[in-house]
C-alpha cells in the first residue's frame, strides 16, 4: 500500500464517521420533531417572571425599528419586560430612530445605552456586558438586531425554563427572513434549518445537549452573574457561554415552537466576511475549552469540544487532503489503488447529504418542494465547498490575532 493510499484511507474513515454521526443525529432530530410537533407548550410556571432584553446594535439603521416594534409587540404582559438596546458606537442614524421610538412608546420600558468609541465598539460581548448593567430582569433574553420575533417567541421560552429549574437557559429557532431574495439565502435557508435539526434537535434528544445560537434564545440572570459576564475575546460568544452554562450543571433546551426571522447576508462577500467571523470565534472557543476535555466537571461538554475539534480541524484537513489526492492522480502526479472506491464513497456521501438535508426540510411548512432537491444537489457542490475556505480562512486570521495580540472587533454584517 502506497502512502498516497494510506493517506487517502485515513481521510476516507474520518470524513464517514463524521458523516455518520450527522446521519445520526439527523435522524434523532427528526424523532424530536414527531415528538413535539403536535405536543403543547406547557403553560408559565407561577406568576411571569420580569424579562430583559437585550439588543446589541452597532449600525444598525436599516433595521433597528422593525426589530424594536416587533419586541414591544411581543405577546408577554408589558410591564413584565424590559427591552435595551446597546447603540454601540454607531456612526448612523440609529441614534435618532431609537429616539424616536422612546417618544412614540412613552409608557414601555424602553431603555438605549449610546456609546462612544471609548466605552464602546468593541464587539457584541463588551456591549453585552454594558447592558447587562443596567437590566432588572431575573431571566435575560438576547435578540440580534436584525430579528423579528413571532409574538409568542418569547412566551414559549420563559414557559420552558420556569418549568424546570435544571434548565440554564432555553433556545428557539432562527429563520431566513430574506429566504428568497436569491440563490444565496436559499442556500443559507436550507443551511440554517438542517443546522437546527440535525445539531441542535438531534443533540437535545440523544445528550439533551444544545448550543446557544446567538439569538433567540432566555437564560437565567445568576449565570451571568456568576460567571462575570460574556468573555470580550469571543466573537463567538454564544458556543463560549454555553460551555460555561453547562460547567455549572445546567441544562440547555431547544424549543423550535419559539421562532424569530432574521436577514441573512445577500452577498458572497458579507456572508464570507459573517462566516469567517463564525469560524475563527468557535476556533478561539475550541482552544479556550480543550483544556476542558480532561475536567471531571465537563461531562456534558466533551462530546461538543470533540464535534467542533472534529469539524474545524479533522474534517477540514480531511477534505483537503482527499480531493488534493484525487486530483494528483488524475493528473498522473500520484498513483493510489482506492482512488476507484473513494470515488464510489464521494458520490454515495453526495447522496446522503441531499436525502439528510431534505429530510430536515420536511419538518417545516412550505419547504417540501422538489426545486429544494436541485438547489441541495448545487448547494454541496457550491456553498458546501465555500466552507473549507471559511474555515481555513478563520484559522489563518485567528493566528494572525493571536501573534499580533489583536482585541476582538465589532465585526458589522451589512444588512440590506
Amino acid at each position: 500500500m502506497t502512502l498516497a493510499d494510506i493517506l487517502m484511507l485515513i481521510a476516507v474513515i474520518c470524513i464517514w464517521s463524521l458523516l455518520l454521526i450527522n446521519i445520526i443525529l439527523i435522524v434523532a432530530g427528526y424523532l424530536y420533531y414527531m415528538q413535539i410537533e403536535n405536543q403543547p407548550v406547557p403553560p408559565i410556571k407561577g406568576e411571569p417572571p420580569f424579562i430583559s432584553i437585550m439588543v446589541p446594535a452597532h449600525n444598525e439603521g436599516k433595521v433597528i425599528t422593525q426589530t424594536v416594534e416587533s419586541l414591544l409587540a411581543l405577546d408577554y404582559p408589558h410591564d413584565r419586560y424590559e427591552i435595551i438596546v446597546i447603540n454601540d458606537n454607531s456612526s448612523d442614524n440609529s441614534r435618532e430612530l431609537l429616539a424616536k421610538l422612546q417618544g412614540k412608546y412613552p409608557e414601555r420600558q424602553l431603555i438605549v445605552l449610546n456609546t462612544d468609541a471609548v466605552t464602546g465598539g468593541k464587539g457584541k460581548s463588551n456591549a453585552l456586558n454594558l447592558g447587562f448593567k443596567l437590566s432588572r430582569g431575573e431571566l435575560i433574553a438576547i435578540y440580534d438586531a436584525d430579528n423579528t420575533p413571532e409574538k409568542k417567541a418569547l412566551l414559549y421560552l420563559v414557559a420552558e425554563i420556569t418549568q424546570d429549574p435544571g434548565l440554564g437557559a432555553v433556545i428557539g429557532k432562527f429563520r431566513t427572513r430574506n429566504r428568497n431574495a436569491n440563490l444565496l439565502t436559499r442556500f443559507i435557508n436550507i443551511e440554517t434549518l438542517s443546522f437546527q435539526w440535525m445539531a441542535q434537535a438531534g443533540r437535545w434528544k440523544l445528550f439533551k445537549l444544545c448550543t446557544i445560537p446567538g439569538t433567540n434564545f432566555l437564560m437565567r440572570r445568576e449565570i451571568v452573574e456568576r460567571i462575570g459576564g460574556w468573555d470580550v475575546k469571543a466573537i463567538a460568544e454564544d458556543t463560549e457561554i454555553s460551555f460555561r452554562i453547562y460547567l455549572m450543571g445546567y441544562k440547555i433546551k431547544f424549543q423550535p415552537k419559539s421562532v424569530t426571522w432574521e436577514q441573512e447576508p445577500q452577498t458572497v462577500k458579507v456572508w464570507f466576511k459573517q462566516r469567517t467571523r463564525w469560524a475563527k470565534g468557535n476556533i478561539y472557543v475550541i482552544v479556550k475549552n480543550i483544556p476542558l476535555l480532561f475536567h471531571p466537571d465537563a461531562r456534558r461538554i466533551r462530546f461538543d469540544i470533540c464535534y467542533f475539534l472534529s469539524i474545524y480541524f479533522l474534517l477540514l484537513t480531511s477534505l483537503v487532503m482527499s480531493d488534493l489526492l484525487l486530483i494528483l492522480h488524475a493528473l498522473g502526479y500520484v498513483s493510489t489503488t482506492i482512488a476507484s472506491f473513494s470515488s464510489f464513497l464521494w458520490v454515495l456521501a453526495i447522496t446522503l447529504f441531499i436525502v439528510g438535508t431534505f429530510v430536515t426540510l420536511v419538518t417545516e411548512k412550505g419547504e417540501m418542494r422538489l426545486s429544494n432537491v436541485w438547489i441541495i444537489v448545487l448547494m454541496y457542490v457550491s456553498y458546501c465547498q465555500m466552507w473549507m475556505v471559511v474555515a481555513a480562512y478563520g484559522m489563518y486570521t485567528y493566528l494572525k490575532d493571536v501573534i499580533f495580540k489583536r482585541e476582538a472587533k465589532w465585526y458589522k454584517t451589512e444588512r440590506f
